[in-house]
């Protein structure tokens, strides 16, 4: 810290960078990012008060027995700004989002509840808009939205429109799919480009334009699960890409299980407009977030298998093995980067791109 209180004057010894605040006594916008402060409100604050085995698996859900049937069980909350982006909105981001997760868990997603909280003034049209979108994208994932609920706040306390959703889902496979079944020599495998559905949203939020129009990937990857389940592979975990993007993900897994995981960044692929626009904006598509992306680590022997599985999927066409897990102790990820030098991968400590799914 600099002599001044960290206020950014160089010490008698030299510049100083401050470390990042992460103590804050009230909720900031950066808790809700996915990175060190989400990760921080978590342990600090939910974990505690609700402590339990299927919490503590830190899944993207919960699996659980019930008349000897295994179920998944997840919920989602949706405050993408604005409503409406290039590829998607609101709709059917919930949608995905909670298919998604379910998946993630290894389950066949089956039916989804939605909770609607609206901003007085919505135009009742946009809300059609949103609802018709949920259906096509409930059609396409094949599940059922079965219940839900409604609230309305005043002009300026929501922001439009909030929707939460809910899913349950069957798992059909005695796989254990969670970190914890994560082994040293594993390959790791990323469904394909990066970094869509994030410059998708911050390109109409902030008004730009570039010389080809970025779509959101915002897709339902259970198909992709099923391919991979379906070809006999052994999957270890799964992972959808979104707050915190590729990087976050690989740090979350190498932590969870205590391995250290190598990527090649070579290896990851991103889309030249979109890199075109992290560049301008400055950001990192490492970070930026996906929503119709994954991560399927598996064992090492059954790599070519499980890409060519998920390459006969049009949502992970493009899917490739980027690294592998080495081997356990303390938690890291290492990126090989382009120009052959090696460095270590952490979570943003705060917002990169605030308010996107």
């Amino acid at each position: 810290m600099s002599a001044d209180g960290g206020r950014g004057t160089p010490s008698m010894e030299g510049p100083v960078c401050p470390v990042p605040k992460t103590d804050h006594p009230r909720v900031q916008l950066s808790h809700g990012g996915g990175g060190r402060l989400t990760q921080r409100l978590v342990e600090e604050v939910f974990l505690p008060a609700f402590s339990n085995p299927m919490l503590e698996a830190r899944h993207d859900g919960a699996v659980f027995e019930v008349g000897g049937a295994r179920l998944a069980f997840t919920t989602d909350a949706h405050v993408v700004s604005p409503l409406f982006f290039p590829g998607g909105d609101i709709g059917s981001l919930a949608v995905y989002g909670t298919v998604n997760d379910l998946a993630m868990c290894g389950a066949r997603p089956l039916y989804l509840s939605a909770a609607f909280i609206l901003e007085e003034g919505l135009p009742i049209a946009d809300l059609k808009r949103v609802a018709a979108s949920m259906s096509g994208a409930a059609r396409r994932a094949g599940v059922q939205l079965v219940t839900g609920d409604t609230k309305v706040v005043g002009r300026g306390k929501g922001d439009g429109l909030f929707i939460s959703t809910s899913g349950i889902g069957v798992i059909e496979h005695r796989l254990t799919v969670a970190p914890s079944s994560i082994r040293p020599g594993d390959a790791v495998i990323l469904s394909g480009d990066v970094g869509r559905h994030g410059m998708a949203v911050m390109a109409v939020r902030e008004g730009l334009s570039f010389e080809s129009s970025i779509e959101s990937d915002a897709a339902p990857l259970n198909g992709v699960v099923e391919a991979l389940l379906g070809a006999g592979i052994g999957v270890r975990v799964l992972r959808d890409l979104t707050r915190g993007g590729l990087a976050t993900c690989l740090v979350e897994l190498a932590e969870a299980r205590g391995v250290r995981i190598d990527f090649d960044e070579e290896l990851v692929p991103v889309r030249e407009d979109v890199e075109g626009a992290c560049e301008m904006l400055g950001f990192d598509p490492l970070y930026v977030a996906n929503e119709g992306r994954l991560v399927a680590v598996v064992p090492h022997e059954q790599a070519e298998a499980a890409v060519a599985a998920m390459r006969a999927r049009p949502e992970s066409s493009d899917a490739r093995v980027i690294g592998r897990v080495g081997p356990e102790g303390r938690p890291s990820v290492v990126l090989r980067s382009s120009i052959g030098a090696s460095r270590l991968v952490d979570m943003l400590s705060g917002e990169q791109l605030p308010r996107i799914c």
